[in-house]
């Protein structure tokens, strides 16, 4: 079992950013999905977010839209992905996984982090969960040794930075674009702002994400942030490629995160 804060440590010893990839469970098929985050893992990819696939994901692109809406046709369960973390986790990789709070809710909180744990998964992401929400999902995951992952946005306030990182204990995750995720051209300058105020409030690490699609973009947040996180363009290069696509992208990126 890989932890979130060794795969950091060693990216910063290799004097790099870590590289974080993201795919959604059953994408494009249970099975399908473990082979091309193995190879996304052979590429160098240092952390894995395994999406679970939610029928209304509102922060999300078409392109991840689209991917999750053939996961779940497919007929992906939360079992389905508790059963991908146990074996991406057997990779090497730090195993997360990336999922609106509803379905965890519904499934049940301790339960959730109980069979995550189990599975080898060391971490969780919730874009739509509040700190000032998340009690019941601080408990379950501290009893589990989960780390938790919340995210901010280059409109917070300094204070909503703080009250974000203090409830996190994984890494930080800093939006990189306002709006929903998706491959885009361009970045803009405003994210190093927030990643450089977020430092002010906490010693963690601090990956952007959302929008980040080519080993330039990766390589500009490199210099000032400690990961980069990749998913629209890995799922566009799986629909184009499959897994040799992903493993090729994976490398392209791992180049572009060096300082």
């Amino acid at each position: 079992m890989t932890s979130i804060s060794s795969a950091f440590a060693k990216a910063k010893a290799e004097n790099r950013a870590a590289l974080i990839g993201y795919l959604p469970a059953g994408y494009p098929t249970v099975d399908g999905a473990v082979e091309c985050i193995a190879a996304m893992v052979e590429g160098g990819v240092d952390i894995i977010e395994i999406g679970l696939p939610y029928s209304d994901p509102l922060m999300d692109g078409i392109t991840i839209q689209e991917a999750v809406q053939l996961s779940l046709e497919n007929g992906t369960k939360i079992a389905d992905v508790i059963d991908t973390a146990a074996r991406v986790s057997t990779l090497g990789v730090a195993t997360l996984v990336m999922s609106y709070w509803n379905p965890i809710e519904r499934f049940g909180v301790e339960k959730f982090a109980e069979q995550l744990r189990a599975a080898g998964g060391v971490g969780v992401i919730t874009p739509d969960l509040t700190p000032e929400e998340a009690a019941n999902w601080i408990v379950a995951t501290d009893a589990n040794e989960i780390d938790r992952v919340f995210l901010v946005a280059l409109s917070s306030t300094d204070q909503r930075l703080k009250t974000v990182a203090d409830a996190t204990n994984g890494f930080v995750y800093a939006g990189a674009v306002m709006g929903v995720t998706g491959a885009r051209a361009s970045l803009g300058d405003a994210v190093s702002e927030v990643v450089a105020r977020t430092r002010a409030v906490t010693d963690l690490p601090i990956a952007v994400g959302l929008g980040v699609s080519t080993a330039a973009q990766a390589h500009e947040i490199a210099q000032f942030a400690d990961g980069v996180i990749v998913g629209s363009a890995f799922i566009n290069a799986i629909a184009a490629g499959g897994p040799q696509a992903a493993r090729e992208l994976a490398k392209d990126l791992r180049a572009g995160v060096v300082r």
